[in-house]
């Protein structure tokens, strides 16, 4: 069955470390899980599936994923990856190592894939080639984190860097996400984050989310400017899948009909309550409503 949203991406092996956490807190991670138990918490108004590829390591959490009634498929991999997190007293920014690395993603693996929307969880440089792109473009829309696409590991050290095929795959993009670290990469230094939102657009993205951690976000529709508030939580526990708990919040409410705006409040809420506590956004629509409207 075509699905309105189709997520792809690995489900990692996560190591965090806090202050609160100096030896660190392992568990599961990455675009398709955080996105996936968001959306499963999300009143069931869009039809939502994933697929992913993982090690036997992970297998477990995939049973669990399918145990909660969520739409998963796991292509299978030698390996799965494995990210280290480590965050000091503001938690917007992070220290990351790769440990281990998952089998990427191949046209021939998305022949019976259908969806409205694909959202590319993308972790690392090869995950999506470009081909797989312009595969999945030709199926539906295509919505990318950017992410991975920014990450170079050498020596397990993950460092930021601009990609090769940037014109070629968001040539493919209708939306984009970045935070503030990678739209700077991605533009060559423009500090300016319209004239920044404007170059990403000419390049042939229609919607550009950029996440601003605590200080909100900023959404460009090509047209006109949304500025997203930061709501601020009741606690600051960890940050870990809050972008990609925006971009579930924002993609289930545009599938509703929500404009820009409307979308990215709602995806701020979900983020706020997502800081509150380790792992993914487990509050219901009432909780996200309660942090709209205190907020309005």
């Amino acid at each position: 069955m075509k699905k309105d949203i189709l997520c792809i991406g690995h489900i990692t092996h996560d190591r965090i470390i806090t202050p609160d956490m100096p030896n660190g807190v392992d568990c599961a991670g990455g675009t398709a899980y955080y996105v996936a138990w968001a959306m499963h918490h999300l009143p069931q108004s869009v039809n939502f599936g994933v697929i992913t590829a993982v090690g036997q390591e992970l297998d477990h959490e995939i049973e669990k994923l399918k145990q909660a009634g969520i739409d998963i498929q796991n292509l299978g991999s030698p390996t799965s990856v494995f990210f280290e997190n480590k965050y000091g007293a503001n938690m917007n920014n992070r220290q990351q190592r790769v440990l281990s690395k998952a089998a990427p993603f191949t046209i021939d693996q998305m022949r019976d894939a259908e969806a409205d929307m694909f959202h590319l969880g993308t972790l690392l440089v090869d995950d999506f080639s470009p081909e797989v792109v312009e595969y999945l473009a030709g199926k539906g829309r295509v919505c990318v984190d950017v992410q991975g696409y920014l990450r170079e590991v050498r020596n397990h050290q993950v460092y930021a860097v601009d990609w090769r095929d940037k014109l070629r795959v968001l040539k493919s993009t209708e939306v984009l996400k970045v935070n503030e670290h990678e739209i700077d990469v991605l533009t060559d230094g423009e500090k300016d984050l319209h004239r920044a939102a404007r170059l990403i657009s000419s390049w042939g993205v229609r919607e550009v989310l950029i996440t601003l951690g605590s200080y909100g976000s900023v959404i460009y529709d090509g047209n006109k400017f949304y500025e997203i508030p930061g709501f601020k939580p009741r606690a600051i526990v960890d940050a870990t899948g809050c972008g990609d708990t925006y971009a579930a919040g924002y993609l289930y409410a545009r599938a509703l009909g929500a404009d820009c705006g409307e979308a990215g409040r709602l995806a701020a809420a979900m983020c706020t309550l997502k800081l509150e506590h380790t792992g993914p956004f487990d509050s219901t629509i009432d909780d996200v409503h309660k942090i709209l409207e205190t907020n309005e």
